[in-house]
């Protein structure tokens, strides 16, 4: 069961980093149909990858996100409950299982993105720009500021995943990517809200090693705080929950 977790993480987390880094290029990059800053549609493209994401990694459970499946660890959740009644308990090496999945599948969705857009990439444009559409960065920055934001928002993120059940609904993932969505739209302003260490490391790895014209560093010294952030927001999350049922 574990096995076909991974593939499918993989799979949804590459298909949300897809969507979402091709989302970023294409109101980034100039020679798109897109090109032009508008970020609710911002929030909204990157709530609707989630969303496709996850229907996609049905058979893992769909974390996307190693901040969530560190909060279902540390909360005692399962990572996964199956159709056919089989549960996938929480474990350490579970845990790191989803977190290599989610993290190859990032690093393979950006790479896929950069093919789409293989021609706008190669035009001339500011590195920050291009490495904008891979990855996040701060509009003022500030290590502890930036990292008090993305833990408020992971926080959120997380909190909600982990006591969502006590409140009966029929949206399904349209639920969480409406959650994706406010935190864009709310929070997502200094930082460009990361939320999960492998939707920014993975496709900082892609940016740093694909042959992108003009393409400049990797902020190597920023790519820290979407990792740690997310971890120690989920983290709160996880023990608040315990705390709140």
């Amino acid at each position: 069961m574990l096995q076909q977790a991974f593939f499918s993480e993989v799979l949804g987390t590459g298909v949300l980093i897809l969507l979402g880094t091709g989302l970023n290029a294409n109101m980034s990059l100039r020679g798109t149909k897109g090109f032009g800053k508008n970020w609710l549609l911002v929030s909204l493209g990157w709530g609707l990858a989630v969303f496709t994401g996850i229907f996609v990694a049905v058979d893992s459970g769909a974390h996307l996100n190693p901040a969530v499946t560190l909060g279902k660890l540390l909360a005692g959740q399962p990572f996964h409950e199956a159709a056919d009644g089989a549960v996938l308990d929480p474990s350490v090496v579970g845990a790191l299982t989803y977190t290599a999945a989610q993290l190859l599948g990032a690093f393979l969705g950006a790479c896929l993105a950069w093919l789409a857009y293989k021609q706008q990439y190669d035009q001339p444009a500011e590195p920050g720009v291009i490495l904008g559409t891979f990855s996040t960065g701060p509009e003022l920055r500030s290590v502890p500021w930036n990292l008090v934001t993305e833990v408020i928002g992971t926080f959120v993120l997380v909190f909600w995943v982990l006591i969502n059940h006590q409140t009966p609904h029929q949206l399904g993932p349209l639920a969480v990517a409406l959650v994706v969505v406010a935190i864009g739209a709310g929070l997502g302003g200094p930082t460009g809200y990361a939320i999960n260490p492998t939707r920014d490391l993975g496709p900082r790895l892609a940016h740093a090693v694909l042959p992108i014209p003009h393409k400049g560093g990797s902020d190597w010294g920023y790519s820290w705080i979407p990792v740690v952030g997310p971890l120690a927001g989920a983290a709160l999350a996880a023990g608040t929950a315990l705390v709140w049922v």
